[in-house]
């Protein structure tokens, strides 16, 4: 009767363990099973040199979201750069939408201001306002063929 009791209390432990363990990798992971109902924006940029999908939306250097999507528009070769936001977070309708690396050659992010507008963007619209990417290797190209030309 011990034995049975014994061997049904670390099963059950077990179990519980392994139902952490699988909470914890969804979470962790940001695999998107647990979606906190946000709503998707898009944003079209002339480069955006070195974003990914799933790269991190911030605002005041706060994270309120991530790329989920980018897909180049034939029509004017821009990229179109899709943005889920936190639900909790309004943005106006004239913010702008740039994208920024982390340090000197960290990983590219779409960094959001907000702007002064009384009208907030819904669920769908498109930020108009957006700034490319600016890229360090042309800009040292620039620096110095510029300076030998003097």
């Amino acid at each position: 009767m011990k034995e049975r009791f014994l061997e049904l209390t670390v099963g059950l432990f077990l179990l519980a363990g392994l139902a952490a363990l699988g909470y914890l990798s969804v979470r962790l992971g940001d695999v998107g099973l647990l979606d906190d109902g946000g709503y998707t924006l898009t944003a079209r940029f002339t480069s955006i040199s070195g974003l990914k999908p799933g790269a991190v939306v911030e605002l005041a250097g706060v994270r309120v979201g991530k790329v989920t999507g980018i897909r180049l528009d034939g029509e004017d070769y821009e990229a179109v750069v899709e943005l889920r936001i936190d639900r909790n977070v309004r943005l106006q309708e004239d913010s702008t939408a740039s994208i920024r690396t982390q340090g000197i050659i960290g990983d590219r992010f779409v960094k959001l201001s907000p702007g002064g507008s009384e009208e907030y963007l819904q669920a769908g619209d498109e930020i108009l306002e957006t700034e490319p990417a600016i890229s360090l290797e042309e800009l040292i190209s620039k620096y110095i063929f510029e300076s030998g030309k003097k």
